[in-house]
């Protein structure tokens, strides 16, 4: 994995003359439905593993996000984009029959999961006009936790927490009175860690520099990370608003 993202950043590197002719900052924050579904497992857990849906009764939960990006015209120098997630989900099984972390579930729970991350990408221009492509990296930190509560039964946490590189890009293109269409992914496979983070959404800015965005994003995560094992995908629907100039 790491040689796969050598060699693209490498790669990468005589197309940065391309960069943008102007100084540009954007800030942004909205909310995102995200509705969870997979399942996850500890080393402790042999041949069974927990479902999100049917164990853990995760649901739809509506949470914030913000962002921040720096673009400027210095060839070679990437752009900057911090994006931070929170991603939690909570839910309470009223006669549950499950094994988490070597504990056998069998009466009231109530569950969390933690997958709260921030996204630190450093990127390209490529392509600045009508249409606009950028190509970077993404450092992904991953804050998580699972946790279960009960009534009979033992208490338990599964705590696991990472930076992840990934490969980024993003597309954009623009259309008349002020609205654009794009598509953002960071995406890695290796290793044994499978992750996609991929967004795609209608913006649209007034001549103010404020503007407002809203699409979908979607994320799958196939991971081992501190003895947790997971396969889970969050998917839903955003809105937010933003000002750029």
């Amino acid at each position: 994995m790491k040689k796969l993202l050598l060699g693209a950043f490498v790669a990468l590197l005589p197309l940065t003359g391309f960069s943008a002719t102007i100084l540009g900052f954007q800030v942004g924050t909205g909310i995102w439905a995200h509705d969870p579904s997979g399942s996850i497992k500890t080393d402790a857990d042999i041949g069974v593993s927990a479902d999100l849906k049917n164990d853990f009764k995760l649901s739809e939960e509506q949470e914030g996000y913000v962002y921040a990006l720096l673009e400027h015209p210095v060839p070679l120098i990437p752009n900057f984009k911090l994006v931070n997630t929170k991603l939690t989900s909570t839910g309470i099984d009223g006669g549950a029959n499950f094994t988490f972390n070597n504990i056998n579930y069998t009466a009231d729970v109530s569950t969390a999961l933690d997958m709260t991350q921030t996204d630190y990408i450093l990127y390209w221009e490529i392509l600045d006009n009508v249409i606009s492509v950028d190509v970077g990296i993404n450092a992904k930190q991953i804050d998580g936790e699972a946790s279960i509560s009960s009534t009979v039964n033992l208490d338990t946490t599964a705590a696991f927490s990472g930076t992840i590189p990934m490969l980024y890009a993003a597309a954009e293109i623009m259309l008349p009175s002020g609205f654009t269409v794009a598509a953002e992914v960071s995406t890695v496979s290796g290793g044994g860690t499978d992750i996609t983070d991929a967004t795609a959404k209608v913006t649209y800015t007034t001549d103010f520099g404020l503007g407002v965005e809203a699409g979908i994003r979607s994320q799958t995560y196939n991971i081992d990370i501190d003895a947790v094992q997971a396969n889970m995908d969050f998917s839903g629907t955003f809105a937010g608003v933003y000002y750029k100039f």
